[in-house]
């Protein structure tokens, strides 16, 4: 049997006509910027995270980015981040001309260490972003807590959280202001790159709306230095049809992790732990696994793909080497570990059937 990693056949050919109709309606418009359906995405995705305001962006880097330059981040400053994340986080904070400040994440649940970020604030710590990694939100009440002892404002990466909960409240309305990513293979993807951000504090969203249109919201009154960076018509009025389905689709892939989490029962594969305040959504299942390159190659010679998420800690990465003297030992031991399961709505009982049955055997 072959099994894709990821295929949104099933997905979207489910509400292929609804698509259809939503971006002939753009097509038959004429409007293909800053128009009706980024308006009305904008609106329901904020009803959907529970916030007051979400501004659509071009993609979940350029929010991050644009979330750091409407707080105020600039050069000097430091920002603090999880160790273990995808290189976006901190070329965000790079962008901005601060410095990245990692901080090691648990040793279960791959999100941040709130016990680790204390040690890392100095006076020049402006922001701590809180990283909710493969679906699983960190854990937010503290950070809010640190945050407030120091002053500081708390940015969440969601890109791969939409949906998620922590304490019954939705990835996205739990900090000062949060970014999205709606790249196509997200939870909530676009047909191409998208993002946003969400926020209750109507001055930092009217700031990366600014930033992310020219740092203009007055055609040619530009009142501060910004970026392109807009989510269009099309865009968004794909994600507004796909936002009503993102409940089911993150209720399959609950199924699809619980039966990874019942049925496999090889004690050389480390299973995801979901921590007790945390409604995962399951963007990513990973599993780790000592001997990685077998273990991949086992699965791939039974027709089984898979991805690692991510295979590089940032501070070995070339892009990072000043960095490279720094000693991150589980950033490092999670990527020499790691490696994704298959994990999408659609994945059928008999293909979860034949991967727990081969990784068991393995």
């Amino acid at each position: 049997m072959k099994v894709d990693f990821a295929n949104f056949k099933k997905m979207h050919n489910e509400i292929k006509e609804e698509i259809n109709t939503a971006i002939n309606e753009v097509v038959d418009n004429n409007y293909f910027i800053q128009g009706p359906k980024v308006k009305s995405f904008e609106e329901d995705f904020a009803k959907y995270v529970g916030t007051k305001f979400c501004v659509g962006v071009g993609n979940g880097l350029d929010g991050l980015t644009l979330s750091l330059k409407a707080i105020g981040v600039t050069s000097g400053d430091e920002v603090i981040l999880p160790s273990h994340t995808f290189i976006a986080t901190a070329l965000a904070v790079s962008n901005t001309g601060a410095v990245p400040v990692f901080v090691e994440p648990n040793a279960d649940d791959y999100t941040i260490d709130v016990t680790k970020i204390e040690e890392k604030i100095t006076d020049k710590t402006k922001v701590i972003i809180a990283v909710h990694l493969y679906g699983q939100c960190a854990d937010m009440d503290p950070i809010m807590d640190i945050a407030k002892r120091h002053n500081l404002l708390v940015l969440e990466d969601a890109a791969q959280a939409h949906g998620a909960l922590y304490k019954g409240r939705k990835a996205g309305s739990l900090g000062d202001i949060a970014e999205f990513s709606f790249y196509p293979g997200k939870n909530l993807g676009a047909f191409g790159d998208a993002g946003c951000i969400t926020t209750n504090n109507e001055e930092l969203a009217k700031r990366v709306r600014m930033l992310g249109n020219y740092g203009s919201i007055v055609k040619y009154n530009h009142e501060l230095k910004g970026d392109n960076s807009r989510l269009d018509e099309i865009q968004a009025a794909v994600l507004d049809v796909k936002l009503k389905y993102l409940d089911k689709w993150n209720s399959y892939r609950c199924y699809v992790a619980n039966r990874y989490l019942n049925e496999i029962k090889n004690p050389k594969v480390i299973l995801p732990i979901v921590s007790k305040h945390n409604n995962h959504v399951w963007h990513l299942f990973v599993v780790r696994v000592e001997d990685r390159v077998k273990f991949q190659k086992y699965l791939s010679d039974n027709g089984i793909s898979t991805l690692i998420h991510y295979p590089t800690a940032i501070h070995k990465q070339k892009a990072y080497e000043e960095y490279n003297i720094a000693k991150f030992p589980i950033a490092e031991k999670y990527a020499s570990e790691v490696v994704s399961l298959p994990m999408f709505y659609g994945l059928s009982d008999a293909e979860i059937d034949y991967i727990v049955d081969i990784i068991n055997k393995y």
